[in-house]
């Protein structure tokens, strides 16, 4: 029966080929769309042999019964930032936008400035232990609350702030505060956890001080500062080793206050976060807000020799002011760059299709440096900036020099055209706005910005900044640097680098 049907099928499909010129089955696709419909066989049958029909509507003919969605308008104006402060002294902020997905961070202003020597590397282990076991949830519980939402969760730690945010669809967004909120006001710190993490942040440590660049960072900052600054990110493995669930538990409670929280979103209208937040955060305690700790930058020298051929060393200065001081700090920014820089190795040679002043001037014309590039890190009341730089023993003395007079130019009025500096802020906009387009950015942006300014500046107010830096800003904010004590600070083969005080007579000459 089967074989009989399917021999039946097959001169079906034979006639039903043979009807179709061959000519036809070349034709242009216009001409199939204008095509009469042919009398090849139709529904479940033609479905069944296979046979095609020949008329195809045209692209731009509407389909009945699907209704096309409105056009996108040419100018979407900027959500607007929306900030309630709750009677204990947290502030909800939340920012909305027309994406189907939302992030929410619980932003707290402690850092490893709060530290003590007994407590050094307390954030970096706090910002392990996030999402782990709380007193209401196993730390398998949390996983697969966070799996079962398809989120993702991550946290950080800084000097000044420490961040625990949530990313998911905003049909989600109760259970992702109530989880970040858990996560943060109820850690149980079990032994074994604690001791767990505790043998990754010791790997963590390990790992950083094989990398210069982290290392200068830290170096730069305990020799630059006295104070709060000066506490190691990255505390030593023998500080850690006091670290237990006892201490972190004291910490918590002492830092973790409402008056030093914002629960910042975007993505999430307002009245909704502020109703799934109120309830659950209303009962923390409000606690007088203390002062920031004190950091006094006094510059310095740090060397640390290794077995390496290499040699990496940094040049620092402070200016004063920070974030707090926003016209500065737009200026050091567009100042990094200006200078710019990166590694000597590119495809098609170094510094192909790189404009910035270290890749022209340094990396295109001295093949012994490796690495050359400009930092800074700016804080609540203060801010470093510098160069760094990768060069062979043999010619970290002549690199040294290289580099100071590279910000011995910055800061010599007629030294830096006005393309440079146009090229310089259009790239510092650039970043900006780009970061911006990502939602995580903007939820993190509204909650530092809370903790440190008490309200959210909107993205003109730093694009005004730059716009408005000069010629005369760009000098006036190198000699600033230049006028504070020189930081110091070389890692690797450091036997040939000069003495702390020739280099720093380079830029107090006078």
């Amino acid at each position: 029966m089967y074989r009989n049907a399917a021999s039946r099928l097959r001169a079906l499909r034979a006639r039903s080929y043979n009807r179709v010129p061959i000519n036809a089955r070349f034709a242009s696709s216009s001409s199939v769309a204008t095509k009469q419909p042919s009398s090849g066989l139709g529904g479940l049958l033609g479905w069944i042999i296979g046979d095609r029909s020949t008329s195809v509507p045209p692209l731009d003919f509407p389909l009945p019964g699907v209704t096309l969605p409105p056009p996108l308008p040419d100018h979407v104006a900027p959500g607007k930032t929306v900030i309630t402060t709750l009677p204990n002294g947290l502030k909800v902020a939340s920012e909305t936008s027309a994406s189907p997905t939302a992030s929410i961070g619980l932003y707290v202003d402690c850092g490893s400035i709060y530290e003590t020597p007994l407590t050094f590397g307390a954030t970096h282990l706090l910002e392990r232990m996030a999402f782990k076991t709380t007193t209401n949830r196993s730390h398998f519980r949390v996983v697969r609350e966070v799996e079962a939402i398809g989120g993702n969760v991550q946290a950080s730690a800084s000097r000044e702030q420490m961040g625990y945010t949530f990313d998911a669809l905003k049909t989600y967004v109760p259970e992702m505060v109530e989880l970040l909120v858990d996560i943060v006001r109820n850690p149980a710190f079990l032994d074994w956890e604690v001791n767990e993490q505790l043998l990754k942040v010791k790997a963590e440590i390990g790992e950083a001080s094989k990398n210069p660049q982290d290392l200068l960072l830290e170096a730069i900052h305990s020799a630059g500062f006295s104070g709060a600054l000066a506490n190691p990110l990255l505390a030593s493995e023998s500080a850690v080793n006091r670290l237990n669930g006892t201490l972190l538990e004291e910490f918590v409670a002492e830092n973790y206050t409402a008056p030093r929280m914002v629960l910042a979103a975007s993505g999430v209208e307002h009245e909704e976060l502020l109703s799934i937040a109120e309830p659950l955060l209303s009962d923390l305690p409000s606690v007088p807000r203390p002062e920031e700790p004190k950091s006094v930058y006094t510059g310095g020298d740090y060397r640390c020799q290794s077995e390496s051929g290499r040699t990496h060393f940094a040049l620092a200065f402070e200016l004063p002011g920070g974030w707090h001081n926003l016209k500065d700090a737009m200026a050091l920014t567009v100042l990094q760059m200006l200078l710019g820089g990166g590694g000597s190795f590119s495809a098609g040679g170094p510094g192909k299709g790189m404009y910035s002043r270290l890749y022209l001037r340094v990396l295109n014309e001295y093949p012994q440096v490796h690495s050359i590039s400009a930092f800074n890190n700016i804080y609540n009341n203060t801010g470093i900036f510098g160069i760094q730089v990768t060069t062979g023993s043999d010619f970290v003395s002549k690199a040294i020099d290289i580099a100071a007079n590279e910000i011995l130019a910055v800061a010599t009025s007629g030294q830096v055209d006005q393309v440079q500096l146009d090229r310089a802020k259009q790239a510092t906009k650039s970043a900006i706005l780009m970061n911006l387009e990502s939602r995580m950015v903007v939820s993190e942006d509204i909650g530092r910005q809370v903790l440190t300014y008490g309200d959210r500046k909107p993205v003109d107010d730093f694009l005004k900044a730059v716009d408005e830096i000069t010629l005369k800003d760009i000098a006036s904010i190198s000699q600033k640097l230049i006028s504070s004590p020189l930081t110091m600070a070389s890692y690797g083969d450091v036997l040939y680098v000069p003495s702390y005080e020739s280099v720093s007579r380079k830029f107090h000459s006078k």
